[in-house]
């Protein structure tokens, strides 16, 4: 369709955006302390695709969000997995924070795009298959590449398997929560 019916693909894309913007905002008026744009399929496509396809729509959804619920600022998170080559783009979509996939170091990451947005991610979710020491160390791994400068969130580089094993998952949960205090504590 992107190639034989553009035309169409950019109507179907603007019923979407249209959608996502009402869908988050009642989400923002629901409560929701932050809101996520997930695009799994970006990555797949070609510079200008990217951009005529993907960003520009999700930049329509983003600048029709709601910024804030009583008097509470509401961040919103772009993620677009396979993005990596585009942060610069993405950064100044108007989102409050740059979702990485697991193949994006976070370390130029934040060189690319500075103090602008935060950063979310980007633990692989296969590394969720290890044994729990493993998961541990690879949660620690990752703390390690962002640093102890705030504007990082810890998720994984894309979505989480449900064939995971619960143990992997709660050794990763507090592995993040133990190893982010003491890189907090270290900061001051």
């Amino acid at each position: 369709m992107l190639y034989s019916r553009p035309q169409l693909l950019h109507r179907v894309l603007e019923i979407n955006a249209r959608a996502v913007t009402d869908y988050l905002n009642a989400q923002i008026e629901a409560g929701a302390q932050a809101v996520m744009l997930f695009d799994t399929w970006g990555g797949n496509l070609s510079h200008a695709g990217y951009e005529e396809f993907s960003l520009a729509y999700s930049r329509r959804v983003i600048a029709g969000l709601k910024k804030e619920n009583e008097g509470r600022p509401v961040p919103s998170i772009l993620f677009t997995k396979g993005g990596g080559q585009w942060l610069e783009a993405i950064a100044a979509s108007g989102c409050d924070a740059v979702g990485l996939d697991w193949t994006v170091d976070p370390a130029r990451a934040r060189a690319r795009v500075g103090a602008r947005v935060a950063l979310q991610g980007n633990l692989d979710p296969s590394a969720l298959f290890a044994p729990p020491e493993a998961v541990r160390s690879e949660a620690r791994r990752v703390l390690d590449a962002f640093g102890s400068a705030p504007g990082h969130v810890f998720n994984l580089g894309h979505g989480i398997s449900q064939h995971t094993p619960v143990e992997s998952v709660a050794a990763l949960v507090d592995e993040v929560r133990t190893y982010s205090r003491t890189l907090r504590r270290e900061q001051r």
